[in-house]
């Protein structure tokens, strides 16, 4: 996987488009806010506990967790662009944000939306690779929980682009059910060409 391409990839859409859906090219606010209600789904509670969002692009999570009256929320945003994190300290300045997470880091909850869907050029079994590789990482640091999506192989296939991975939700739940819990939930209920999995501890 080359690492710098999407960093580049990803910086390019914020310079181009703003801090706004466009910029982390998504469609538009409505589906990214659907996608963060979604993943919302894995909190016990909506007040007290930590959270890692994992690729926050320019953190309009924490707009979310404010919209949705989240109190008391430790928020960490980690993203690998220095552009996107720039974007994010501007709109949040009281918030925490990272290019790298500490070797020995713990929160309550991780939720990643939409940071596996992009390839690019790299090979489909070289990004599955990449994928197995953060969701472990996800299950490490994650004391309670964490959730996720990826796009669908359900997808339409005249509506398939090269850039994008889409994951087989059968496997990916198998890996997650046998891997890290038993407690583990696959949401493919909403109409986006994608699913979410929940993985509770």
């Amino acid at each position: 996987m080359n690492k710098n391409k999407i960093i580049e990839y990803y910086s390019e859409k914020v310079k181009e488009h703003g801090a706004n859906s466009r910029g982390v090219d998504w469609n538009g606010t409505n589906s990214q806010y659907l996608r963060f209600n979604i993943l919302s789904n894995i909190f016990e509670k909506n007040h007290n506990f930590s959270i890692l969002d994992y690729g926050c692009g320019y953190g309009e999570f924490v707009n979310y967790l404010n919209k949705e009256e989240y109190n008391d929320v430790d928020y960490l945003g980690f993203d690998i662009s220095n552009e996107m994190l720039s974007q994010a300290k501007i709109k949040h300045p009281n918030e925490n944000f990272t290019q790298t997470i500490p070797k020995n880091f713990k929160t309550d909850y991780t939720i990643l939306s939409g940071t596996l869907h992009i390839k690019l050029s790299t090979p489909p079994d070289e990004w599955k690779a990449h994928i197995i590789k953060t969701l472990n990482h996800l299950n490490d640091i994650s004391r309670k929980g964490f959730s996720f999506n990826l796009l669908t192989s359900y997808s339409d296939e005249e509506y398939k682009k090269d850039r994008l991975y889409y994951a087989s939700p059968e496997e990916i739940f198998k890996y997650c059910k046998l891997n890290f819990s038993r407690n583990v939930l696959l949401d493919h209920s909403y109409d986006l060409y994608e699913f979410t999995i929940f993985v509770k501890k």
